[in-house]
């Protein structure tokens, strides 16, 4: 191979690339054009939906019965024992509930809502006790 056909070979290949680096930019530019719209489309529905939310009365979705009988064994085991400290696992033992990890996981996630609810504590990782 000579340096002509080297030349050749080399400027052959830098005019595919400056075309696909041309067909990059223009679909660089159509992205562009269209990650607006979007944006500004999200922005049309973010007001109203706002305003529809701040005006609408809150609706607050009764749970169904069976969850709110949880509630209340999970309340009266803490009532029961205000002074004990309980691990989502011991809990359920107590109650007995099942106690696959599903369930007391269900379990320790009720036991988080009641502790940002200030009916309990948690004095330690994992474990939650009534507040006195």
């Amino acid at each position: 191979m000579n340096i002509t056909e080297l030349l050749a070979g080399l400027q052959a290949e830098h005019d595919q690339t400056a075309a696909r680096a041309g067909e990059l930019r223009g679909q660089i530019e159509h992205l562009t054009a269209a990650l607006a719209e979007t944006e500004a489309r999200l922005a049309d529905l973010a007001t109203p939906r706002k305003v529809i939310a701040e005006l609408a009365p809150a609706q607050d979705d009764p749970e169904p019965s069976e969850t709110n009988n949880v509630y209340q064994a999970i309340v009266n085991a803490f009532n029961q024992h205000p002074d004990r400290e309980f691990r989502a696992r011991e809990l359920h033992e107590l109650l007995g509930m099942p106690t696959d990890e599903a369930s007391v996981n269900v379990t320790r996630a009720r036991l988080g809502r009641l502790t940002r609810q200030g009916f309990l504590t948690q004095p330690g990782r994992g474990r939650y006790q009534k507040r006195t």
